[in-house]
């Protein structure tokens, strides 16, 4: 411990290494229940890239296991701290190097707040579509850690569709560029793609560029009601059937609707079996808002309710946006599952979640992003019951093995980390896994980058 704290002293300013334990301890782990996190020897709160550099140089000369962070606002255990190590925390290098409104990028260290970059761009005209429901405060380092999503990926896809290059410190201390500034490109391996979803293992990103569009116009919602799970899911078929392109496509079932009704007196009937909101930002979104409401309407909805202004819908919205806060307000604990179905099996998942639920005899409520077939199962109970928490844990592997049953993935946004490691090798399979461990140790041979995760 003297010797590392000595050596990172060599190439870091005081401030940032910090070693009480009180506050080392307050680094240890993310948002995620029933994942094991151990004791950091030191976190390190780099501001350049070759502090960074020093800080895996040091590591590997030493053989210290380093736990990359952003804003640990992660849900699946992938910011834990493992036992002894050197957490690195990219909070500080919070930069926006660049806005470059004809090549549409932005050029940022990880440390910026995805929020941040949103408002930055949008001065200029520009739009940064990822936006996951904590965009308030991750980070992009994380999102780019997590390969994370948001509610308007139905139209304008995932995280790794905007990553167009980085620069990563590797295990040893070098650095690599990867990918370009161009709108094409195509040479060599896709070593961004590699890097996008892999929660540290693979190395520290420290910079990234990062493509932009043009800011789209206000977006205008409805809301539609339906006497069941299944009938909305078949308005979402049909309008994704149909080639509409809706900026935002969000189901909420009986459970979530009846939590938000009881937190924030929203007026929701208490007969609304799911709720569908659905959202474009297209030049007419008025028309666009009628003939998805028509399809609704074929499709069973007992009411649907379309926003006058971007007013109405926010407040339409506003259901969707309190969902896991009115969720956690059943138990003491949650857990979010994130299982991610083909759209035809859209139904099948929310019916069998609920059968899920039953069975578990707990509550279990399911938001989702249902354009893409991202579902959400949040699992309620009380984390000092020892019952109730072994049947949340058991019911959570259910819903992950219903999921791939029906076609889909362990994860369509939140990332493997400590909680889906089994998971993720029965969905990779024995060669999958195999080869993925093999790219894992040649970037990282000693094992040092986020150890305990993944695999």
């Amino acid at each position: 411990m003297d010797d590392l704290l000595t050596r990172l002293r060599a190439g870091l300013p005081a401030e940032a290494l910090l070693t009480d334990p009180d506050v080392t301890a307050s680094y240890s782990r993310d948002m995620a229940s029933f994942c094991a996190a151990g004791t950091p020897a030191v976190v390190v709160l780099p501001r350049t890239v070759e502090q960074v550099r020093h800080v895996m140089r040091t590591a590997t000369e030493l053989r210290v296991p380093v736990v990359p962070q952003g804003a640990r606002t992660g849900l699946s255990g992938g910011a834990n701290a493992a036992e002894g190590c050197i957490v690195l925390s990219l909070v500080k290098m919070d930069r926006i190097l660049e806005i470059n409104p004809v090549d549409r990028i932005a050029v940022v260290e990880p440390g910026v707040v995805n929020a941040v970059l949103s408002r930055a761009v949008a001065e200029h005209g520009l739009y940064y579509p990822p936006d996951p429901s904590s965009w308030e405060t991750c980070t992009i380092g994380g999102n780019i850690g997590t390969a994370s999503g948001g509610l308007c990926c139905v139209k304008y896809g995932v995280t790794a569709e905007y990553v167009l290059g980085l620069d990563v410190v590797l295990a040893d201390g070098r650095l690599l560029t990867t990918g370009r500034r161009t709108a094409k490109g195509v040479a060599g391996y896709d070593l961004t793609r590699l890097f996008v979803g892999s929660e540290g293992s693979l190395g520290i990103v420290v910079g990234a560029v990062l493509a932009l569009r043009p800011q789209p116009p206000a977006q205008l919602a409805l809301a539609a009601e339906f006497p069941s799970a299944a009938a909305a899911c078949e308005a979402v078929c049909a309008i994704m059937e149909r080639g509409h392109t809706p900026s935002l496509l969000e189901l909420m079932d009986r459970t979530t609707v009846q939590a938000v009704n009881r937190l924030a007196h929203m007026g929701l009937p208490d007969t609304t079996e799911a709720l569908l909101l659905c959202a474009f930002d297209t030049p007419d979104p008025a028309a666009d808002l009628a003939a998805v409401g028509e399809l609704c309407t074929a499709a069973g909805a007992t009411e649907v309710v379309p926003a006058a202004d971007a007013v109405e819908s926010e407040l339409l919205l506003q259901a969707r946006r309190l969902s896991l806060t009115a969720l956690e307000t059943i138990k003491s604990a949650t857990m979010i599952d994130d299982v991610c179905v083909p759209r035809t099996k859209l139904a099948a998942m929310l019916d069998g979640t609920s059968a899920i639920a039953e069975k578990y005899d707990l509550t279990i409520g399911v938001c989702a992003h249902a354009g893409d077939g991202n579902t959400h199962p949040v699992v309620c109970f009380d984390h000092a019951d020892e019952d109730e928490s072994r049947r949340a844990r058991e019911s959570f592997d259910e819903i992950m093995a219903l999921g791939l049953a029906l076609g889909g993935t362990i994860t369509g946004e939140h990332g493997v980390g400590v909680l889906k490691k089994e998971w993720l090798a029965r969905e990779l399979g024995p060669v999958g896994l195999e080869l993925q461990r093999g790219i894992k140790h040649t970037f990282d041979p000693l094992g040092l980058l986020n150890p305990g995760k993944l695999f």
